[in-house]
């Protein structure tokens, strides 16, 4: 019997996927040796990579199963688009689409972060079983949000973004983008201190892409070492943007989307190099391999001559 799809999308047309029977996992059971690879899971029809291509429950629950048994560290799940100019959705549309993938997800075993600026939506994929919560309205956060943190002890990615979905092109503008990006996130990390978060549950993300142009990520990613020296494990999400697009420019047009991973992948390494906590990818396998090349790289002994 199929899992359905999810409410206005249509019935269902793939088989339901096999979900192996597994034990619950803690975040104490993933890696400490190496950078974390945190698979993107998009359920929505506006994503600039994917959009629309997991809408159906048993596509989304297979695509992250498929990344989970792949390797993936972390599944980031996300009902709503986040790129610029994305149209808002309402909590709870959001919420049906993402709630029945992360209970078959964690029924399988896998650590789940769920991308969502919603309050509501936190509470309810913390109740599904959700582990982290990856929030990236940045300075626009929901007031609620710290609260509802601070209570739930829950691990919280707190991203850098000044602006919205509509207007954070134009809120691109700095002077040193480096050290403001740092200055803010501090602020944001004294407001959810201050709520009682424990600093030790907060993930920093510079937010490449968010109110920021292509100069502006490379020299966020060069300075990743001043992110981490903050004490907070640091998130990195490059995957297929618009900066790696226009690197790979051939014939006066930005790379496509999907022809972005080999890219994303050495980004990946680069960043495992520096210190990041996680990456947050769409192609798993790249990127876990990247890392673990990076990881051997580093430790690594020259022999005695």
């Amino acid at each position: 019997m199929s899992l359905g799809a999810i409410p206005g999308t249509g019935p269902a047309t793939s088989p339901m996927p096999i979900i192996r029977k597994s034990t619950a996992r803690t975040m104490a059971d993933l890696p400490s040796d190496r950078t974390l690879v945190m698979g993107i899971l998009n359920i929505n029809d506006d994503s600039f990579s994917d959009g629309g291509k997991y809408l159906l429950v048993d596509d989304a629950i297979s695509h992250g199963l498929a990344m989970y048994y792949g390797g993936a560290d972390i599944i980031d799940i996300g009902g709503e688009s986040t790129r610029p100019g994305a149209v808002p959705v309402d909590p709870a549309v959001e919420q049906a689409r993402i709630l029945p993938v992360i209970t078959a997800l964690a029924k399988a075993g896998a650590i789940i972060s769920v991308d969502t600026m919603h309050t509501s939506t936190a509470r309810a994929a913390l109740a599904a079983g959700a582990h982290i919560i990856n929030d990236v309205s940045g300075l626009t956060h929901e007031p609620d949000m710290p609260a509802l943190m601070a209570e739930t002890g829950a691990p919280y990615v707190l991203m850098h973004r000044r602006g919205d979905a509509g207007n954070m092109v134009t809120e691109a503008n700095y002077t040193d983008v480096v050290s403001e990006v740092l200055a803010e996130l501090e602020e944001l990390r004294s407001r959810f201190i201050a709520a009682g978060v424990k600093p030790e549950a907060l993930i920093l993300d510079p937010g490449l892409g968010f109110a920021k142009d292509h100069e502006h990520n490379w020299d966020l990613l060069r300075a990743l070492d001043r992110f981490t020296a903050l004490g907070h494990r640091v998130l990195v999400g490059t995957s297929r943007k618009r900066f790696l697009g226009e690197l790979l420019r051939q014939d006066g047009k930005p790379a496509a989307p999907a022809e972005r991973d080999a890219a994303t992948a050495a980004t990946s390494a680069l960043a495992a190099a520096n210190g990041a906590w996680g990456v947050r990818v769409h192609d798993v396998p790249s990127s876990l391999a990247a890392i673990k090349v990076a990881g051997a790289w580093m430790n690594s002994r020259v022999p005695a001559l």
